[in-house]
């Protein structure tokens, strides 16, 4: 498989990594929470191969090597990266790379702005390609104020140093340890290695803004989320792990049922199955023969 090349765009804001050729049909990737683009870097070369296509995969913005929000000392309110803003990520790549018609492959909390933009702007989308993700984190009306209280209160409060290890596998060993999903060494590996610098030390720190860890002030309720999957037009297929996120919770079946036309398949794998040595090879396979169905509806 040949190496991605290294992409900067939206004006040098975010930077991205692209396999496949500049002139083919393109597919932008949105990787999870806390992740980078490397999270595509085992799936990418696969669908390169068999579908002719080029992928180009975002780190989203205070991921990876894209830029951080500006800190302001004097207006600690306006720090915070919201679910919503990263779809000017995805409409600020598509402008730098000169795509209308989107076809988004997104995995976690990619999958949750690939929603909101399929949502928002349903004439941009083409198809959607969602990896063990299905819509977005909610908050009952209710319980908002309690969330906009522990959101504005962590806004105010110094950002924490970023962590940093004597080196990458140690590095890869805590993110294993301490990940909000599980995940093995080996596919936390390509993950972490992005996400590292060197320091004056000779240590190496992440390049994850830890301003993300921060809650939310404001997610959407329940109903406003499903009223957005409901929202969704493209032909969308959904790939998840049988150890993943999803499964049979009563809010993943709900949103399953709002989107309308919904391909689901359930492979054996975890989370980042995409990434795992044993299910990527399945993940591809379901993704290419899911494409070329749609291909074919469309011929007919």
């Amino acid at each position: 498989m040949s190496a991605p090349s290294e992409l900067r765009l939206a004006n040098g804001r975010l930077a991205a990594l692209a396999w496949g050729e500049e002139a083919a049909p393109t597919w932008l990737a949105l990787h999870g929470w806390l992740d980078n683009a490397a999270s595509f870097s085992r799936l990418a070369p696969r669908l390169v191969e068999r579908l002719g296509i080029r992928v180009v995969a975002l780190d989203f913005a205070g991921h990876g090597h894209s830029d951080h929000l500006s800190r302001s000392a004097d207006s600690p309110g306006a720090e915070g990266y919201a679910l919503w803003d990263y779809c000017h990520d995805v409409l600020d790549a598509a402008e730098s790379l000169g795509i209308e018609r989107l076809t988004l492959l997104a995995h976690s909390m990619g999958a949750g702005v690939a929603c909101l933009t399929a949502a928002a702007m349903p004439e941009r989308l083409s198809q959607l390609v969602l990896i063990d993700g299905l819509g977005m984190v909610t908050t009952e009306a209710e319980r908002a104020p309690g969330q906009l209280r522990r959101g504005l209160l962590a806004q105010r409060r110094a950002a924490s140093p970023a962590p940093h290890y004597p080196d990458s596998e140690t590095a890869v060993a805590a993110r294993v340890a301490g990940g909000a999903t599980a995940i093995d060494a080996d596919a936390a590996a390509p993950l972490v290695e992005r996400n590292l610098r060197v320091l004056e030390s000779g240590r190496v720190g992440l390049r994850t803004d830890s301003r993300l860890l921060r809650p939310s002030p404001v997610r959407l309720s329940p109903e406003q989320a499903l009223a957005c999957l409901r929202a969704i037009r493209c032909p969308t297929l959904l790939v998840e792990g049988e150890t993943g996120m999803l499964g049979g919770s009563e809010r993943a079946r709900a949103a399953r049922s709002a989107l309308r036309g919904l391909v689901r398949r359930v492979l054996p794998g975890g989370h980042h199955l995409h990434l795992e040595a044993g299910a990527v090879v399945e993940v591809a396979d379901t993704i290419v023969g899911w494409s070329g169905d749609i291909s074919h509806s469309a011929e007919e």
